[in-house]
């Protein structure tokens, strides 16, 4: 890596904010011999310009000896965030390559077919003629031989030990917050219908422990391999045959790693298994703080590494979480840059939250909301809800107050057009959303207000979160919540002339605030400490519809009948 032309490698005409700081700061962290630098910068920093110019200090060929490893990786957790880079003019030279299922086939007869059910993995001993000329296998060829690929964290992973992306010179993971935690939920095992299509042959016992969770993983693994053996004898499998079969094939994987891992000694994961229902459910396998998971999808596939976000907010306690040794890792601290004042907190709170007092507080807080849509009459306004059950009780008591015409929802299948449609919308739409925390940009008009229903605590009904609590790390618990609002609090407030207010309506995010104040970047504690209750005016929900058209209005008014917009939630996401 040569850490001195990060500032040639920056791709824009100018600096904007604290840019050109910024690449001096970590310049002088990887020449002072770290091999990983984070690099906390807030919303409009322009992370995304960062990356590049820190994955355009990788090694090239002529660079490099023959066996030193050469070019850079830019990946994401965040599909959206992918979208962006491959959009954004200044980032061209990023060479983006996706999964399988994102590409159609070309040939006649099967354009429709996404690349992973094409005849190619359908029939045995095809032969396919056009290979070369295949969306998915010429964009892979391109990539694998461009000074910079760029994909997803998860495709990433997936491709750890593969000859076509392996090890280079330098890595870059953008919104890396919560790179332990995704890779615990990536290596958790689901076995269950949906993961195991010959589950009603299988005798699921009452699952005491993890040495009994191994003694199953057995079975269900032998039942996996017979199974794929038997579709491998078929000439032609169908779409659905093949989508089985590399479902299976990546259990079997998951599965001889869990028993591989867990009968290591040396092995620094802790594993933990559910079953809630007990004998016949399903069971649930997963790993806490897996630093050998990570060693071999991340950390052996660089020689330097550069963790850019928003909200890392500790580095000692992220590093525990992540496999890495503090001594070898700097942190740089991006100064914000918008103005404190364009980007308030309110304080409307009207109780806690929780699942015991939901029913109770959730009537006032929707009365309140009613009270910030009469005060922002013809702006858009976001609610995150946390939850779909809170959604959908959130969306009754709206329709019930006689607001229902300025509201949208979103169902699971359905979030990214809702959101789609609510942005393109002239009307002032308020968007009841669900797990829209974090990728979600909302610059000008497109969102002038929103408000927080929740404290984003992880549920403690959860194997892993009740652990942690046991073992007493509670400071994890409160940065994993504090993190997700200071999130949520940039969806709004994307530029420096930009201006966006945020309205806390839970009282334990008041609380959240007292107990994770030490982990508070500064920028975000000025926020705090500027906290103030707004002048609402009162409760009248015909000025909260005051700015939409009286044509909008009647078209509610004939639909009032149908229930909640056709949105029928299978389950809250965390209660």
């Amino acid at each position: 890596m040569y850490p001195a032309r990060i500032t040639d490698e920056f791709p824009a005409p100018s600096y904007r904010g604290n840019q050109k700081q910024a690449l001096a700061d970590i310049r002088a962290a990887f020449e002072s011999g770290k091999d990983v630098v984070l690099v906390r910068a807030p919303t409009g920093s322009g992370k995304s310009l960062l990356a590049r110019a820190i994955a355009g200090c990788a090694r090239t060929a002529g660079e490099a000896a023959a066996e030193q490893v050469i070019d850079a990786y830019y990946t994401t957790p965040q599909v959206s965030q992918l979208d962006d880079v491959a959009e954004d003019a200044l980032l061209e030279d990023l060479c983006v390559i996706r999964g399988k299922n994102n590409y159609d086939c070309i040939l006649p007869g099967e354009t429709d077919t996404p690349v992973n059910q094409a005849p190619c993995v359908r029939e045995r001993k095809f032969d396919c003629q056009v290979k070369h000329r295949c969306p998915y296998f010429s964009d892979r060829a391109i990539a694998s031989n461009r000074r910079i690929a760029a994909m997803t964290l998860a495709y990433f992973m997936q491709t750890a030990g593969s000859d076509v992306f392996g090890k280079r010179d330098v890595v870059v993971i953008d919104e890396a917050h919560g790179l332990g935690e995704w890779a615990e939920m990536y290596a958790t095992i689901d076995l269950s219908p949906q993961s195991i299509p010959m589950w009603n042959d299988i005798d699921v016992p009452d699952i005491d422990g993890l040495d009994e969770a191994v003694a199953f993983t057995e079975r269900v693994e032998h039942l996996a391999e017979r199974r794929v053996k038997e579709l491998r004898q078929k000439a032609e499998l169908t779409g659905e045959e093949v989508a089985e079969r590399d479902s299976l094939n990546t259990l079997r994987q998951d599965l001889g790693w869990f028993r591989e891992d867990y009968t290591d000694t040396e092995s620094a994961t802790t594993w933990v298994v559910d079953q809630a229902d007990g004998e016949h459910a399903p069971v649930t396998i997963k790993p806490m703080n897996p630093e050998r998971y990570l060693k071999h999808t991340v950390w052996d596939r660089g020689n330097r590494f550069a963790l850019l976000s928003a909200t890392i907010l500790n580095k000692e306690a992220f590093c525990a979480n992540v496999g890495l040794d503090p001594s070898n890792v700097a942190l740089v601290e991006v100064g914000h840059t918008f103005p404190v004042e364009n980007r308030p907190l309110y304080d409307v709170a009207q109780g806690k939250m929780t699942y015991e007092q939901r029913d109770d507080t959730l009537p006032d807080i929707a009365r309140t909301i009613v009270r910030i849509m009469a005060n922002h009459p013809d702006e858009k306004g976001l609610v995150h809800c946390h939850s779909y059950a809170i959604q959908e009780q959130l969306k009754d008591l709206l329709d019930d107050f006689g607001v229902g015409a300025r509201v949208r929802t979103h169902d699971k299948d359905g979030r990214d057009g809702a959101l789609s449609a609510w942005k393109r919308s002239d009307n002032p739409d308020v968007f009841l959303s669900v797990k829209m925390e974090e990728a979600l940009d909302l610059e000008g008009d497109l969102c002038r207000w929103q408000v927080l229903c929740k404290a984003p605590y992880p549920n403690t009904r959860d194997s892993r979160v009740a652990r942690r609590l046991e073992d007493d790390q509670w400071g994890w618990y409160y940065r994993t919540a504090l993190r997700t609002v200071i999130q949520a609090c940039g969806r709004v407030v994307r530029a420096p002339n930009d201006h966006g207010a945020t309205y806390l309506a839970d009282s334990s995010l008041l609380d959240l605030f007292d107990r994770a104040e030490h982990d508070m970047p500064d920028w975000f504690r000025a926020q705090v400490d500027r906290l103030s209750e707004p002048d609402l005016p009162r409760f009248a929900p015909d000025r909260a519809l005051a700015g939409l058209s009286s044509g909008t209005k009647r078209r509610h008014d004939r639909s009032r009948s149908r229930s909640g917009d056709g949105n029928h939630p299978l389950s809250d996401v965390w209660d």
